[in-house]
């Protein structure tokens, strides 16, 4: 009931902060964009090994997200990145005076970070901007991914037999990679009839698959990282399901694909 609960409210938030304005998104998803980032760096700080000041990291993808959605919502020029420029220049050279063991690794693990988290969540500005405010196109997105996972879960435990990526994630199995990008042709099928834009159903089939496959790696390499530093989750901020990273994994590698995919069919590059 805990799960079924939180899980309902986050979809709610998702859903309601994309539909009502361009600055509900942007509050909503940029405390996502925070928390992705605080959950990363805690998780990755090993002091002597890894120094990266977590504080420094969210500062960043701070910067990085608001550039975007001002810059993609047509309120600022691409000027406003050299605030973000300067800030990752500054990182850098600061590691000459922090006298840290090991500043390869800092430097390394601060751009993981505002790679891995930042910039996947600071895409979404564009999607929902694309051509205007179009927020059924980012809603399409999620509803995809959800789609796609609720369909590998019910298949995977229903008809799983073989492994996809044991090592990584070992319920993962073929069988519900399989039942979920079937259960996503039907969304994309049902999104191509009530989305308001100028999609065929061919390329809103493509896009489903798009999604269901950069999803699954998304989600896969989250595991990679949840396996590595032997930990189950990446935090517990949501009840039931763990943390914003646990439920944003499949976004973070659907979300670049998503956005080239659809500049390409709108033409808009």
């Amino acid at each position: 009931m805990q799960r079924t609960f939180s899980g309902l409210i986050f979809i709610g938030i998702i859903i309601g902060s994309i539909l009502w304005h361009p600055y509900a998104f942007g509050v909503t998803f940029l405390t996502a964009t925070l928390l992705g980032l605080y959950e990363f760096y805690k998780l990755i700080h090993k002091p002597g090994i890894i120094d990266t000041d977590i504080r420094v990291g969210v500062l960043g993808g701070l910067i990085l997200f608001v550039s975007s959605f001002f810059h993609a919502y047509h309120e600022a020029s691409s000027l406003i990145f050299i605030v973000y420029g300067l800030f990752v220049l500054g990182v850098f050279l600061a590691e000459l005076f922090r006298k840290k063991e090991n500043p390869i690794n800092n430097w390394a693990y601060f751009f993981l970070g505002q790679v891995y988290v930042a910039l996947p969540f600071s895409l979404l500005n564009y999607i929902i901007f694309i051509a205007g405010f179009q927020p059924w196109l980012l809603l399409a997105l999620f509803i995809t991914l959800w789609v796609n996972d609720t369909g590998a879960y019910l298949t995977g435990m229903t008809l799983g037999k073989h492994k996809m990526f044991e090592r990584v994630s070992p319920k993962k199995t073929w069988e519900g990679f399989a039942g979920g990008a079937v259960f996503a042709l039907i969304s994309g099928y049902v999104l191509s009839l009530i989305v308001p834009e100028d999609i065929s159903r061919w390329q809103w089939l493509v896009f489903s698959e798009l999604v269901v496959v950069f999803g699954t790696l998304g989600d896969l390499c989250e595991s990679l990282i949840k396996r590595t530093l032997n930990i189950k989750d990446a935090g517990n901020i949501i009840p039931g399901h763990g943390g914003i990273l646990d439920r944003f994994d499949s976004m973070i590698l659907a979300a670049p694909v998503a956005l080239i995919f659809l500049k390409l069919v709108l033409s808009t590059i």
